[in-house]
């Protein structure tokens, strides 16, 4: 058979609502929405932890977050896990490539060392754009230097409070442009390639965005956050108070507003990159033999539930991506998959559309198959946080939190436990998708509760009894930390 050409595209922290394609009218994403309706939407795809690090290192081994040990922001993946490219580029004869973020480790580990298994021949690492310049790994700072030194020299004094970077210099640009350069290096070759274009966009503090796209978001179009009418989870109180962003009632409502719109803005202007990408895909004539794929690696709340950014409330706009697949003559043009997928599966489709086997990651689904039969092998799809995340002193959560999400077609059930306190959530996700009345508790709901419930304690009897502590941990010291705050 004749092995594809596999483009994938990643963002950061970008919640499944902000496409055109979900039904989103107020950031203007014309080209993915244009790759959406020429391939397949997936309606409801989940992370499968809320937190980068772990979601991204479940998203390219293809397991579970138990079967690859990674469950915090700072934990390492093992040494011995296999990131699905190194496969590519080993069994099938691809050439790969990553320009940007990759995120399977911690920070402080990736910008010092590769993990000996990523698989990329070309390595053009960036976790964001004014973090980690040192590196050696750095692709976006090694660029910078050439062409642009004042910029660097800026980023290098001003951190995440140089704002609003200049589309010429903007890493989601830079992320562009080198993918655009291998795709037509590539034009000629009769080897296949893997690419990862993975951008930092849209994540916080939201103001990267080049003032130039200011006027593509319509301020009246910016909806109010969500607000919950049932009491919520002490976890969850927890994360409001104490949320890396700051206390969410210090928020005013006009900052709120000022938040959603630079996240808006950001998409607004990653839309536009993707564009060209896609449009150098066609001119090189590759797009009939290119599988694009389209995915975040978790959501971010936006304000809504009175949240910030991700962490351990498992609601809707934290644990559900976009996911978007095209694969001309593979894939029915114009369709919408409502199989419950998960940014795992990732791993399987890239390795069954080689040819190559997927018994390394056996929870891990084809997604092309998912999309040609509209439905999954699971039969609910689950989402874990494990005291992943940090706080407001960019520590780890004590008492520890943890939270476990299993969902249905119709039904969501969390369980969050903390200090010997468990408490649970149920939603009626198609009468409630908003997911502000919890029905937990409900008599009229008792068997839907029960029924999930058995579905977590099924997972968590299997993760006691496989997740073994294989991962290390790099936890950033006094001079590593970052400034999350913003208030």
């Amino acid at each position: 058979m004749k092995r594809p050409n596999i483009l994938m595209i990643m963002t950061d922290q970008q919640r499944r609502d902000t496409l055109g394609v979900y039904g989103c009218d107020w950031i203007p994403t014309p080209n993915l929405d244009r790759l959406g309706k020429a391939g397949t939407v997936f309606e409801h795809c989940t992370a499968d932890n809320p937190i980068c690090t772990p979601s991204r290192a479940s998203i390219f081994t293809g397991k579970p977050v138990p079967g690859h040990a990674v469950k915090r922001v700072h934990d390492n993946l093992p040494p011995d896990e296999t990131l699905f490219p190194e496969r590519l580029r080993q069994e099938a004869g691809y050439r790969t490539a990553l320009f940007g973020k990759l995120h399977v480790s911690s920070r402080v580990r990736e910008e010092q060392e590769r993990h000996p298994h990523d698989g990329f021949d070309i390595y053009e690492w960036c976790l964001e754009p004014s973090v980690s310049m040192h590196s050696p790994f750095n692709g976006y700072a090694a660029w910078l230097r050439q062409t642009a030194p004042d910029f660097l020299a800026a980023l290098r004094s001003n951190g995440r409070k140089e704002l609003h970077h200049p589309e010429a210099v903007h890493m989601s640009k830079w992320a562009a442009d080198r993918t655009i350069d291998f795709i037509r290096a590539m034009k000629a070759e009769k080897q296949p390639f893997f690419c990862l274009m993975s951008l930092f966009d849209p994540h916080d503090p939201y103001e990267d965005y080049p003032l130039t796209l200011r006027d593509r978001i319509e301020q009246v179009k910016i909806p109010e956050p969500i607000v919950s009418r049932t009491p919520q989870p002490e976890c969850v109180r927890r994360e409001q108070q104490g949320s890396y962003l700051g206390r969410f009632a210090d928020f005013s409502p006009e900052e709120i507003r000022k938040i959603r719109f630079g996240y808006a803005a950001s998409i607004a202007f990653l839309d536009e990159q993707i564009g060209r990408v896609l449009t150098a895909l066609d001119d090189a004539g590759l797009t009939e033999d290119t599988l694009v794929i389209f995915i975040s690696d978790h959501g971010d709340q936006l304000g809504d539930h009175g949240l910030f950014v991700k962490g351990v409330a498992l609601y809707e706009p934290t644990v559900g991506v976009p996911l978007l697949l095209r694969w001309p003559g593979h894939i029915a043009a114009g369709t919408r998959c409502t199989a419950l997928a998960q940014g795992r599966d990732v791993a399987a489709t890239c390795l069954s559309a080689a040819g190559l086997h997927t018994h390394s990651c056996p929870q891990s689904e084809d997604l092309v198959t998912m999309a040609s039969q509209n439905a999954a092998r699971r039969s609910s799809a689950i989402c874990t946080y494990r005291n992943s995340g940090v706080n407001d002193g960019g520590i780890f959560w004590d008492p520890a939190m943890q939270a476990t999400m299993t969902r249905t077609q119709c039904y969501k059930l969390t369980l969050y436990t903390s200090d010997r306190l468990s408490q649970r959530e149920l939603f009626d996700l198609q009468a409630d998708p908003q997911e502000i009345m919890n029905l937990a508790g409900d008599p009229a709901y008792a068997a839907t509760e029960s029924k999930l419930l058995n579905e977590i304690a099924s997972f968590l009897q299997n993760e006691a009894a496989t997740a073994t502590p294989r991962a290390t941990s790099s936890i950033p010291n006094a001079a590593q930390q970052l400034q999350n705050r913003i208030k």
